[in-house]
């Protein structure tokens, strides 16, 4: 049985699943490496909820949860078959480590999920499962919900964070994408602590991280980190895969993470 890493995307803009650029070309070498997972569990920071949900459809829809970009966008579709049974699997080791989870069986695919995985498997064949991010609760909550996963690596099921290393808006919209530089110093804060291994450092990154608050003005898109971490068990190596800035702005790091 193959044994999956786990990973940390940033999935950057809807405009990633079409443009040729450096995010893009990082997937694509990133898809040569991989061994084929019977699943994917997507942890994607544009679903939302008060507690862990987990998409329980065996048909999830290509969700276009965006406004305002070219029309060959919304004629993209991803079409992988669901896992309701995985989904209740997962429930169920939620459970067992004390976290109240649900299933919602509409749920379907949004773009924080279906984009990467458009380049990483374009044959849309894998399984898909989506998982919901709490942005009222902490990393140590995400790293406890990804530590409940982490027997899942052992049965080639593949555990994905989808946000994103730095993420304001306003760099990216309102400055033109000439970033901060604060920004650029929490990203290099944060990807000096990952290939260093200082986990708590991370956990408290809110705190911890110079120029936290300019970086992430809301968590959702950091917090995905915490579940692949933790999903990695005792992580072993930590692998930077590239993917450079959006629009000159935002962050757009990539990591894979192998358990010991």
């Amino acid at each position: 049985m193959t044994r999956q890493p786990a990973l940390f995307l940033s999935h950057g803009s809807p405009m990633t699943a079409i443009d040729d650029g450096e995010l893009r070309r990082s997937w694509q070498s990133l898809a040569e490496r991989l061994s084929p997972p019977d699943a994917v569990v997507m942890v994607s920071a544009h679903w939302t909820t008060a507690i862990p949900i987990l998409g329980g459809s065996a048909t999830p829809e290509t969700v276009h949860d965006f406004y305002g970009f070219p029309a060959p966008l919304y004629q993209l579709r991803y079409p992988a078959p669901g896992a309701p049974e995985l989904a209740l699997r997962i429930k169920s080791l939620l459970a067992d480590d004390g976290i109240a989870a649900a299933v919602d069986p509409r749920q379907g695919l949004d773009h924080g999920a279906w984009i990467p995985l458009l380049t990483l498997f374009p044959d849309a064949r894998v399984p898909v499962m989506q998982l919901s991010v709490q942005p009222d609760r902490g990393a140590r909550h995400h790293w406890a919900v990804g530590q409940a996963l982490r027997s899942l690596s052992e049965d080639n099921v593949l555990v994905i964070g989808s946000g994103h290393m730095t993420h304001n808006l306003r760099d990216y919209f309102v400055d033109r994408g000439r970033v901060a530089p604060q920004t650029r110093v929490f990203r290099d804060w944060a990807h000096e602590q990952l290939l260093e291994g200082r986990i708590d450092s991370l956990l408290d990154w809110p705190h911890e991280g110079p120029h936290a608050a300019l970086a992430h003005p809301t968590p959702e898109h950091f917090l995905p980190l915490f579940v692949a971490l933790g999903a990695a068990g005792d992580v072993a190596g930590v692998e930077h895969l590239g993917g450079g800035t959006l629009g000159g702005a935002l962050a757009a790091d990539n990591y894979l993470f192998t358990s010991a």
